[in-house]
């Protein structure tokens, strides 16, 4: 697919020029902070500097006393707590912290996690018989419950008071819950608002250290998990957010979780966000994708490297098992889409029964690298459909489904990614209507991907001290991009080759039009090579990286794509 490259807002110059005086800073680094609202040395100073001292009291947050008291009179009286969370990383991370949280003050607690294929998203009714049987009075929900209604209304029914801590949309009415714990609530003064679940109980469990009385410091090992669940959930790295990540990654590094231990230990260097993402993260997914997120849960408060050991060892197992299901159902569902003739439509709508559930949303995430547009993939569930939606740039899923609603028993999730389920016998008109509503609605330009990037710079600018700035830019991730930068003109310097064990990477030698040259790596773009030889001057959309050869660290140029002059 071919890229349009946009460069991200612009910015105002004065201010740039205003930061330049202030930060002693170059444009460079000027023009990139203006560009992500920091434009005083004040705000700058607190995105350089992230303090936990400035988190928010976690009593603004609506129902935030009564919630504290209700866990207060549960330990008081030894009543039997479960702790609920969803089968994902967020959810399984949310209720790893609570839980060991509360082990400390109560002997009383049940983790649960719903099984991802008999009871499916959210709060289920089996799991609230589950806590009558176990004698629970007391369920603290996590990333999930916001839509609860009718659960909650049976659990009161049966004796069973619910706290729900959330962060998805609520709908017109809430749950009868005693505290529902959302900052996306109408009637929620808290300041920020894009906390994910596990963000939501690390809320719940400082404001019941504070009223404790209890020493903040206590609650820095649990940073390690609200990480995770940051990075996984993919919320905007910003407010908050990025103070708890900042940190989190801090934990990580000195002093992570037995549970993660095994699996950090295939890096050779610090942690970063990306390594949540793509080597943790999928891991624990994994967990409720192949087997059960219990599973994960049990990791992630095992104690002692012998506890942990045989989960982490099976769940590395079941992640090799989630790649190869997904790479096989990928390739039957492109095989779909071509068989039927359905490559130039607006929307992707697939469906086979004998696909594996767990790994519907991965491989709508494939099919969209392939076909960008809105994409849905379905499997059989029992008696009806079940499936996950995903999206691109720009396209809000979430609305769309709204307007196909009649078509599906019910659906849920977010602006970028959401799960349904449908009627065997709606697949048709579900299909049909779901096409209708995304041609209606989607502008041109959410039709072709595109690439943003920050700045167009010459070589010149990119020097060590804009590599040092950079990094302390981070954590990165949603509205908090790693800088990319765009430079014109550029021609092979001579020694650029193809590289890797089948020669697909492509190894750049590169200069600008000032003569100032830079080595890069493009991984996947050799096929690029011969146009490159040919002396054909060409843009690069880049990021920037450290190479370590034979003990000698060198900047260099990480190439996103490529466009070439003629």
């Amino acid at each position: 697919i071919d890229m349009r490259w946009i460069q991200k807002q612009s910015f105002d110059s004065s201010r740039v020029v205003t930061l330049q005086d202030e930060l002693s800073v170059s444009e460079t680094i000027a023009k990139l902070l203006v560009q992500r609202g920091i434009d005083s040395f004040d705000s700058a100073k607190n995105f350089f500097r992230p303090e936990l001292s400035a988190l928010h009291d976690p009593f603004e947050m609506q129902d935030m006393q009564v919630a504290v008291e209700r866990v207060q009179k549960a330990i008081k009286f030894q009543e039997t707590i479960m702790v609920y969370g969803d089968y994902d990383v967020d959810g399984t991370t949310s209720v790893a912290l609570v839980y060991r949280y509360l082990k400390n003050h109560t002997k009383s607690l049940h983790p649960y996690i719903p099984d991802r294929y008999s009871e499916g998203y959210g709060i289920s009714f089996q799991g609230i018989d589950r806590a009558k049987k176990d004698g629970v009075s007391l369920i603290i929900a996590l990333d999930c419950g916001i839509k609860a209604i009718d659960k909650v209304t049976y659990a009161n029914r049966l004796g069973i008071d619910f706290i729900i801590c959330d962060h998805h949309l609520p709908g017109e009415k809430l749950p009868e819950a005693i505290a529902v714990l959302d900052p996306k609530r109408s009637d929620c003064l808290y300041p920020y608002k894009e906390l994910c679940g596990c963000g939501i109980g690390f809320k719940l469990i400082q404001a019941l250290t504070q009223a404790a009385q209890t020493p903040f410091e206590t609650l820095l090992p649990y940073l390690d998990l609200v990480a995770t669940a940051i990075a996984a959930d993919i919320v905007p790295i910003t407010g908050e957010n990025r103070i708890l990540m900042h940190f989190g990654i801090k934990q990580l590094q000195s002093a992570p979780r037995v549970g993660f231990q095994f699996f950090l230990k295939q890096l050779k260097k610090e942690v970063r966000v990306s390594d949540l993402v793509f080597i943790i993260a999928p891991r624990i997914n994994a967990a409720g994708r192949m087997k059960h997120g219990l599973f994960a849960v049990q990791l992630l408060i095992a104690e002692t490297a012998a506890d942990a050991m045989p989960l982490a060892r099976s769940i590395e197992l079941y992640n090799t098992e989630r790649k190869s299901t997904d790479e096989r159902i990928t390739a039957a569902a492109l095989e779909q889409l071509e068989n039927n003739k359905e490559t130039d439509r607006f929307s992707t709508v697939v469906f086979n029964p004998e696909w594996h559930k767990g790994v519907v949303g991965i491989v709508a995430s494939r099919l969209i690298e392939k076909y960008y547009r809105p994409t849905v993939v379905l499997t059989q569930s029992g008696e009806v459909l079940t499936g996950s939606v995903r999206s691109v740039v720009g396209f809000n899923i979430y609305e769309a489904l709204e307007a196909c609603q009649e078509h599906m028993i019910q659906f849920g999730g977010h602006k970028y990614a959401a799960g349904l389920t449908l009627k065997q016998e709606d697949y048709k008109s579900f299909k049909a209507a779901f096409e209708e509503v995304v041609a209606q609605r989607i502008l041109p330009e959410q039709r072709e991907p595109a690439f943003y990037y920050d700045l167009e710079i010459d070589f010149k600018a990119v020097t060590e001290k804009l590599f040092r700035i950079i990094n302390q830019m981070g954590p990165f991730g949603p509205q908090n991009m790693q800088p990319v930068f765009k430079t014109a003109q550029c021609l092979d310097s001579g020694g650029s080759r193809a590289v890797g064990k089948d020669q697909s990477h492509l190894r750049l030698e590169v200069e600008d039009p000032s003569g100032i040259r830079f080595v890069g790596i493009a991984f996947g773009m050799a096929h690029h090579l011969t146009k490159i030889k040919s002396r054909v001057p060409f843009s690069i959309l880049y990021t920037l990286d450290e190479n370590e050869f034979n003990g000698r660290v060198s900047l260099q140029l990480k190439v996103k794509d490529f466009a070439f002059d003629q």
